[in-house]
Order: C-alpha cells, then structure tokens, then sequence
C-alpha cells in the first residue's frame, strides 16, 4: 500500500464502519489516514483486476497501482463528492491505462471503434471455490483464472473496458459513457457484446 499522510483522527463520527466511501475521502482529506487505509482496503483488489486485466502483467500492474493511488493521495485536497468515490479512483485509473499505452504509441483503450443481458460479473466469479484446500482444486482455480485471463484479453479493449469497469467499480452504464465520452447505449452495446463472448468462452465454468 502507498503511504499516506498522518493526521488528526477527529472525524470518527464521519467514519464508522458503515461509512461511504465518501464521507472516508473527506475525512482522510482532513486529516483522518485511517480513513484512507480503510478505502483502500475496500478498492484495492477490484482496481488491481482492472488494471491487470488490461495490461497483462503483473509487474506492471504493480506500477499503475501504485501510480492510481499515488493520484489519488496527491489530488485529496481538491476531492469533492461531486460523483461516488468508485466512480472517482476507477476515473483515474482509466486515465492512467489510457496515458500508459500512449506513452507506448498505443492507444489501446481510446482508438475505440464503436460496436453496436448485462453484465452481472458472474462467468468472471465463476471460478470452484468450494474445498479450497484441496490440491485438485486450487489447480481448478488457476486453470479457471488463467482461461478468464485470456478470454478478457482477447476481446476488443473498448468492451474489455466498459465490462472491467462495470463488474468490477459497479459503475453505471452512464456514468461510464460520462467517464469514457461514448454514449451509453454504445457502453451498453459493448458491455453486451463483451458479456456474449465471454460467456461463448467461459460457459462451462458458470
């Protein structure tokens, strides 16, 4: 995890355990860095799926992770609860996906080419979970993962994205037509297409 400044924790009331996600990023913006430990165990392993499925690499993924949140600790001062939090740190992740391939002379994420069930997530968490200890089924597992892997690899980056987006930020259709500027009954069609394939790939793990 990045470090994060230490501050005055006098904003408890405003960061019980049922609090938003909100509510944690003003008070960590006051001061509160156990409000910032507490969003970043909540967001750290979907962000992490969403920027190594898209990049493929886990040493990578390890950079713009840490890139992300790095962002996200810098720009807290101006945070504003204009839109929900996961909206907000999946916004710059995108970002920094996007900013990462045009570095590189690819523009993966952002040449997009518009494509005209929603996607629940499930085929993605469709992974055997049951006796886990058992050698036979941690390789199950594995296995699962890795055909997940190359599955979500092989679709077209801009269904890639809007389906990463939604399962794993719980993002709305439209706010992720907002955040990727397509309109959202294209993120809808891409979201749709993605879930198609995926499902033609990955059926016999549902």
């Amino acid at each position: 995890m990045p470090d994060a400044p230490h501050g005055r924790r006098d904003l408890a009331d405003a960061t019980g355990d049922d609090a938003g996600d909100e509510a944690l990023m003003l008070a960590y913006a006051a001061g509160d860095a156990g409000a910032f430990d507490r969003l970043y165990a909540r967001h750290r392993g979907g962000l992490y799926r969403y920027l190594l499925r898209h990049v493929g690499n886990a040493g990578l993924a390890d950079e713009l992770f840490q890139d992300v949140w790095m962002n996200a600790i810098r720009a807290r001062a101006t945070y504003a609860p204009t839109a929900k939090f996961a909206t907000w740190i999946y916004t710059l992740a995108h970002n920094r996906v996007v900013d990462h391939w045009r570095s590189r002379g690819n523009v993966r994420v952002d040449s997009l080419d518009d494509e005209g069930d929603e996607a629940t997530g499930a085929l993605v968490d469709a992974i055997p979970g049951s006796r886990v200890d058992e050698p036979e089924t941690r390789v199950a597992s594995r296995n699962a993962r890795a055909r997940i892997d190359e599955a979500l690899a092989a679709l077209p980056p801009v269904q890639r994205d809007a389906f990463l987006l939604h399962i794993e930020s719980g993002m709305s259709l439209a706010d992720i037509a907002e955040l990727t500027g397509a309109g959202e009954e294209t993120v809808k069609s891409r979201v749709r297409y993605a879930y198609a394939k995926l499902r033609a790939a990955l059926g016999d793990l549902a």
